[in-house]
């Protein structure tokens, strides 16, 4: 049984990052985005359920979207207009529908990184 989830870690405070909005979207082949999910991330950086499980984990091309720039703005952090990182996509693939697919994210207001985990 499939899953896909998501961790975000702010490196600049050392802490997860709560209250952070992000969004899941499906790509088809022809471009057109299907929006599947948006949430906010818990006190753990973490969203509360998994982003996709079971049978919604299809193959296919997805992106993740992250509202790194309000996050950081919500902080109090001092950034300049406009951000240098204010909406960091990811676009990934998922190839096996039964797999655990986990996206972290590490982020601070100039740089991010992210990997598939596990």
């Amino acid at each position: 049984m499939g899953r896909l989830s998501t961790h975000v870690l702010d490196t600049v405070n050392g802490r997860p990052a709560a209250g952070l909005t992000l969004a899941l979207d499906r790509l088809s082949s022809d471009g057109k985005r299907e929006r599947i999910v948006e949430t906010t991330t818990n006190a753990d950086g973490r969203t509360d359920q998994p982003l996709l499980t079971g049978e919604a984990v299809q193959p296919g091309t997805y992106e993740l979207t992250f509202a790194l720039g309000a996050y950081f703005r919500s902080l109090g952090t001092a950034m300049p207009e406009p951000a240098f990182l204010d909406i960091v996509p990811i676009r990934f693939g998922i190839a096996d529908a039964d797999g655990h697919y986990h996206v972290p994210l590490l982020a601070s207001p100039w740089s991010y990184s992210t990997y598939r985990g596990s």
